[in-house]
């Protein structure tokens, strides 16, 4: 058969189940459904509880509504500005530290931080064969893709992957939180290799570097980096590490974790939830957004050409024709995004180290100036802010970080959040998730084989 049959009866398929799967939209406020896990306010449904992170960016008033506040972030019951800002006291790299508290619950001291900052050295190269197996000889397009296989081939070297006890979760949890940054940046060096036609250069992890730093160590031809670039890498990892068990990769580790399975089949299922464009690709349509403003706002001090040009992208007129400025408003902040704040005073300092200022100050009027703009638009009293993807592009730009890695720097922050709702998964949850869907298709009488038609 060849590819033309083949595709002509792919379309065919296709178009059948289009045709017999869709569902009227009456039929979910007829029958209450929580479309995409949320209440008709906009509140996320209730559906377990956590002491890993709290995000704070409304209250509910006493007739039920949302009244704004300033927008705060939580790790383990801990402002993460606060962690932010003692770090920067001790001129210290922060993440490790930040991954301590949410699998432990608690601050360490220290030793415990330096103990355990020697414990994720010491794990950090992959093990013995896997970079040429695993890595090299199949490499992919798509560096999430590539992540979520490593995780999985994880398994197979693991002497002990099926055992479900907390100690054995929490190595298999650490030894992960150490080891995807190099799974993503092997993944991308191989990718340099066979689809760009680059030269591959693989160094190997230094112990006693941060997580942030061998990151860059390992993306970059000569392994070098200034102490400000990975600073602003670790506030970048600080902030994107946990954001409550209701984003959509956590509650995947939930739900997966709950059918009783191994952590790299969790692990791996989170990493496909965040590969996608509604969840961890934001940042690149930022980016993308970006690139079209640059090019059309002849003056970036023009705040009249900016305006002028931002309308037309909330009228549907200009760049994807969405409506969407990419990088404005958030699920749950409202006045402020506490991860957009912190990124943008490490941004502001890295565009003055980078000569990138006049970007910089675009981003700035572009954060002031679209909310107004898309609740004239749109015709809507919602307040909203930017959030954190309108900074994080522009910052790993500067970084010169390709944007095929955006989304796996994601990863590699996340995996302490996720590994942390993992080991709650087990400790305090007990039962397989199984929420209700109402079956709305009529039933109908058989029709046997031979009298189809």
């Amino acid at each position: 058969m060849n590819s033309k049959i083949t595709d002509k009866m792919i379309e065919k398929l296709s178009s059948r189940a289009v045709l017999n799967d869709p569902i009227n939209p009456d039929l979910y406020e007829k029958y209450d459904v929580k479309r995409g896990l949320r209440n008709a306010n906009g509140t996320g449904v209730l559906v377990g509880l956590t002491r890993i992170g709290d995000v704070v960016g409304y209250e509910i008033g006493a007739n039920g509504e949302k009244i704004p506040v300033p927008g705060r972030l939580m790790y383990r019951g801990y402002d993460v500005i606060d962690l932010v800002k003692d770090a920067e006291s001790h001129d210290d790299y922060c993440y490790e530290q930040c991954a301590y508290l949410l699998l432990m619950g608690e601050l360490p001291t220290k030793e415990e931080l330096q103990n355990f900052r020697d414990f994720l050295g010491s794990v950090r190269s992959l093990p013995p064969n896997f970079t040429e197996d695993m890595i090299m000889k199949a490499p992919s397009q798509d560096i999430m893709n590539k992540l979520a296989r490593g995780v999985l081939a994880s398994y197979s070297y693991d002497e002990n992957p099926e055992d479900r006890s907390v100690p054995n979760i929490m190595r298999q949890c650490i030894e992960l939180i150490s080891r995807f940054s190099t799974l993503a940046a092997y993944g991308y060096q191989a990718r340099r290799r066979y689809y760009e036609n680059q030269s591959m250069f693989i160094h190997n992890p230094i112990p006693a570097l941060s997580t942030a730093e061998n990151f860059l160590h390992l993306i970059r031809p000569d392994g070098k980096y200034t102490k400000l670039e990975a600073q602003v890498l670790d506030l970048a990892l600080i902030i994107h590490a946990e954001h409550g068990g209701g984003n959509n990769s956590s509650l995947t580790v939930h739900v997966v974790s709950s059918a009783d399975t191994d952590t790299y089949s969790a692990i791996a299922a989170a990493v496909g939830s965040l590969k996608g464009r509604r969840h961890g690709g934001a940042n690149i349509r930022v980016v993308e957004m970006m690139d079209e403003i640059k090019e059309n706002v002849k003056d970036w001090s023009s705040e009249k050409e900016i305006r002028d040009y931002l309308y037309k992208i909330a009228k549907k007129q200009a760049f994807d024709n969405t409506g969407l400025i990419y990088g404005m408003g958030h699920a749950v902040y409202t006045i402020s995004d506490p991860r957009a704040l912190l990124l943008r005073e490490k941004a502001k300092q890295l565009a003055e180290e980078k000569g990138c200022l006049e970007e910089f100050n675009l981003y700035r009027t572009i954060e002031q100036v679209a909310p107004e703009i898309l609740m004239e638009v749109h015709h809507s009293d919602k307040r909203i802010c930017a959030n954190v993807d309108l900074y994080s592009g522009f910052v790993y730009s500067m970084l010169n970080i390709p944007r095929e890695l955006f989304t796996p720097i994601f990863a590699i922050s996340r995996i302490a959040g996720w590994s942390a709702h993992r080991i709650e998964e087990i400790v305090a949850g007990g039962r397989i998730y199984r929420p209700a869907y109402k079956n709305v298709c009529e039933e109908r009488k058989y029709i046997p084989i031979d009298d189809r038609k």
